[in-house]
């Protein structure tokens, strides 16, 4: 990537945020993230308490594609062909005709993903992995871009069923929005006549467009001294006393692609320790299984991994290491 074209991507990623923005008030930050995770081709899991614009978020990223987008609200007694597709057997022609279910889209909302039951939630997994979905022994590929905006809410349990850590491995990221603050309460209660539904934004992208924009991040340049940097956070996780179950190797992978993009989105053709610093949390902490005694004693996977970016030291800029010398 030129530093021309991280201009041009930077100057392109924030007429999206602020088109979302105009939907979601007040929560620049995270709709960064949401579209960071939309070019580094990954999916998003949103975990707020009612109320807080989890919905409304995803259906205007979804929107401000000029793609295909689907929402399933997930219930106990969701089926897995209800999120895949069936093959139904066709009478005048006596062959079976595989019927594709809303996952066949380019953005697929998946609003309460833990209301379903475990056999439906990993109904989604192969998808998620390989953007396709194998019924009767064939494959059908879902068209890119593919992503995952999944909610879930984690302070009713009843009836619901926790996510698996192989599937929270396959989300690249997990954010929660929060509460407004008060500028932004009172923009929202000024609008309190239009309903929430009401409000659209404009597509800005194609999905063809979303694709190549994706690629040209992955150029983003990576130096060696940020791959080591990656690499001892993650190693890191592992070895936390408060850990269980560390960062996997795609969690590690996760953290580069985002800073990737992370970087485009800033101008910046090249990756610095800032924008790994940035992602940590939100790509490295659901990855994270916690020690039952640990988690009694109040601590947080969040909380485990500021501690290990106070810990690790950062790699040192080129300005620094040519000071040494001198």
């Amino acid at each position: 990537m030129s530093i021309e074209e991280a201009g041009q991507f930077a100057t392109l990623f924030d007429r999206l945020v602020r088109g979302v923005e105009e939907v979601v008030l007040g929560k620049q930050h995270v709709i960064r993230l949401a579209f960071t995770a939309l070019f580094s081709q990954g999916h998003l899991l949103l975990e707020d308490v009612p109320g807080t614009g989890k919905t409304s978020l995803a259906r205007a990223i979804a929107q401000s594609v000029r793609g295909t987008n689907n929402r399933v609200q997930f219930t106990p007694d969701l089926l897995p062909g209800d999120i895949t597709g069936v093959s139904i057997f066709d009478q005048r022609t006596a062959t079976f005709e595989f019927h594709r279910g809303p996952v066949f889209a380019n953005i697929v909302l998946a609003d309460e993903i833990n209301r379903a039951s475990p056999k439906t939630q990993a109904a989604l997994l192969e998808v998620m992995e390989e953007g396709q979905v194998t019924a009767d022994g064939v494959t059908h590929k879902v068209a890119g871009p593919f992503m995952v905006i999944a909610t879930q809410n984690p302070i009713e349990q009843a009836g619901t069923y926790r996510l698996p850590e192989a599937q929270l491995d396959r989300f690249l990221m997990k954010t929660s929005i929060g509460y407004p603050d008060q500028a932004a309460t009172v923009r929202i209660l000024e609008g309190a006549g239009r309903r929430a539904h009401d409000s659209t934004v404009a597509a800005v992208l194609s999905a063809e467009s979303v694709v190549e924009v994706a690629a040209l991040a992955r150029t983003v340049f990576v130096d060696a001294t940020i791959n080591d940097y990656v690499a001892r956070l993650v190693d890191a996780t592992r070895n936390s006393p408060e850990v269980r179950l560390g960062a996997s190797v795609r969690g590690a992978l996760a953290l580069i692609r985002t800073a990737k993009t992370y970087a485009a989105s800033q101008g910046r053709h090249y990756v610095t320790p800032d924008d790994v610093k940035a992602l940590a949390e939100p790509v490295l902490a659901h990855r994270l299984l916690l020690d039952a005694e640990a988690e009694f004693d109040g601590v947080s996977a969040s909380s485990v991994i500021g501690r290990i970016l106070v810990e690790t030291p950062p790699p040192r800029s080129g300005q620094d290491q040519r000071a040494d010398v001198l």
